[in-house]
């Protein structure tokens, strides 16, 4: 179920996203959380920054720094976060994750619930839409993000 704070907060994931995708790269952004407030806010930078690993997932985690403890964080993310992007929920004991769009890319909802992490799938029909437009036009980049 989706408060007005996950809305609220995944669109400032959509708009790191999109801003992502203004400077030429993967619109895939995300927001880590805590009661309600922004942590920090990252966006895929693997084009811009030429970084394999910075994800949009991965950049919101690094600009927030060190952390006494995830266990009180929400991350919301544009896109179904990948296996290292999921791996690193795990791994950081983050308990809830906000996704906006599964539809062009999932797969690891499961993974993660087995985990013991609270998936909630917004179907944001702004996300969608932004990754379907993306895919179209850039498609040769995307199939360069996901490794295929």
């Amino acid at each position: 179920m989706m408060t007005d704070d996950d809305k609220r907060l995944l669109r400032i994931a959509y708009e790191e996203a999109k801003a992502g995708f203004d400077e030429g790269g993967c619109p895939i952004g995300s927001v880590l959380a805590r009661s309600g407030q922004v942590v920090a806010q990252g966006r895929n930078q693997r084009v811009q920054k030429g970084d394999p690993i910075a994800h949009g997932e991965m950049d919101a985690l690094r600009k927030a720094g060190r952390q006494k403890s995830y266990r009180d964080t929400v991350l919301y993310t544009s896109l179904s976060p990948c296996m290292m992007c999921s791996g690193t929920i795990v791994q950081f004991g983050i308990p809830r994750v906000v996704i906006g769009d599964t539809q062009n890319f999932g797969g690891n909802e499961d993974f993660l619930r087995a985990r013991g992490v609270e998936v909630v799938i917004a179907d944001d029909p702004d996300c969608i839409a932004l990754m379907e437009r993306f895919i179209r036009e850039k498609p040769e980049l995307w199939s360069e993000d996901i490794a295929e």
